[in-house]
């Protein structure tokens, strides 16, 4: 039985060691930790990278140069052995904290403290890390600097707090039995939306989620569409129009899904194929089929769901149907001077 304590440790010497670093040496550093093999999944406009000079050069010092005195502030840390084909993962989520002082993908700078939503996924394997998935909520860091690229939204995006027990960084070795526990209920939860996809039903009662969820369930969602509380809310605020406002859902799988403790989480590429029907985030009808890649992070309390921290990669799902948010809003409040 494998505790995660090894893997653990090594990532966390890797943040660490980045969050010391400096333009100038943010190659050496990931270098020293990466494996030379080493694969990046990013949100747009990163996307797939598989050249770890790129990844730093097109990811990472892009940050640091924006930046400035940057921190990474953890709400959730756990590692485990991935359901879908047995690797071990660590997985961090919070917020990097910094000085916005250059401009990034587009967006003017501030020169104030901002907040970027972030998950990270990383494989270990053999010592190194072989695999990241990164996810940052550029809409979120958008609405922080005054900028709102999408419609008013069913829900309310803010600096979304941790585990309400604060109990998220699993530092320590778990009960393996507390693991089984939550995956038994996210899995349950996961056949019953597949289940809805099947019939078609859209609209379905509290009932199919207060097989799994508490009633004063938390729904972290991403900028664009918020968070939202209790259960008939979620269902007003996100469900309702989610399922409304998208046909011809398909679940295409995940790269990793695995619990800790009373925590777990996973991540697709994609996870989700859908068409927009009109309506969802006030967005129009199409007939393009687009992915979704999607980051879910869960809290177990008791043998329910409390809550679940969602990023999902807006810009790349719009994009595919011909919006470019980052792009537009470049060239209208932040374009090249002649």
């Amino acid at each position: 039985m494998t505790n995660y304590q090894t893997e653990k440790a090594y990532v966390l010497q890797y943040f660490d060691a980045m969050e010391n670093a400096s333009c100038e040496n943010l190659g050496q550093v990931q270098q020293s930790y990466l494996a030379e093999d080493y694969e990046f999944y990013g949100v747009y406009p990163f996307n797939k990278i598989d050249n770890l000079a790129d990844v730093t050069a097109n990811v990472w010092q892009p940050i640091y140069q924006s930046f400035k005195q940057l921190q990474r502030r953890q709400d959730v840390f756990m590692a485990g052995t991935s359901e879908i084909n047995g690797e071990t993962w660590v997985m961090s989520m919070g917020h990097f904290m910094g000085l916005f002082d250059a401009d990034w993908l587009g967006i003017r700078a501030t020169r104030k403290v901002v907040m970027l939503r972030y998950a990270e996924f990383n494989c270990v394997e053999n010592g190194k890390i072989t695999k990241t998935g990164l996810w940052l909520d550029i809409i979120g860091l958008m609405h922080q600097v005054g900028i709102n690229p999408l419609p008013p939204q069913t829900g309310s995006s803010f600096v979304y707090p941790g585990p309400r027990h604060h109990n998220g960084l699993l530092f320590d070795q778990q009960d393996p039995a507390e693991a089984q526990k939550t995956m038994l209920v996210l899995n349950t939860m996961i056949d019953d939306l597949s289940k809805l996809n099947q019939t078609g039903n859209d609209r379905a009662g509290p009932e199919v989620m207060q097989k799994n969820w508490h009633d004063n369930m938390t729904w972290y969602g991403p900028a664009g569409i918020g968070a939202t509380y209790t259960i008939p809310r979620y269902q007003e605020q996100h469900m309702y129009p989610f399922r409304e406002g998208l046909t011809d859902k398909v679940f295409n799988g995940h790269v990793c899904r695995f619990a800790e403790g009373q925590f777990a989480c996973f991540f697709g590429w994609p996870n989700l194929s859908n068409k927009s029907k009109g309506g969802f985030m006030g967005m129009p009808s199409g007939d393009v089929r687009a992915d979704m890649r999607v980051v879910d992070v869960y809290y177990r309390e008791g043998d329910k769901l409390l809550e679940n921290w969602v990023l999902i990669d807006i810009p790349y799902w719009l994009k595919q149907q011909g919006v470019d948010i980052l792009a537009r809003t470049a060239s209208i409040l932040n374009p090249p001077l002649d």
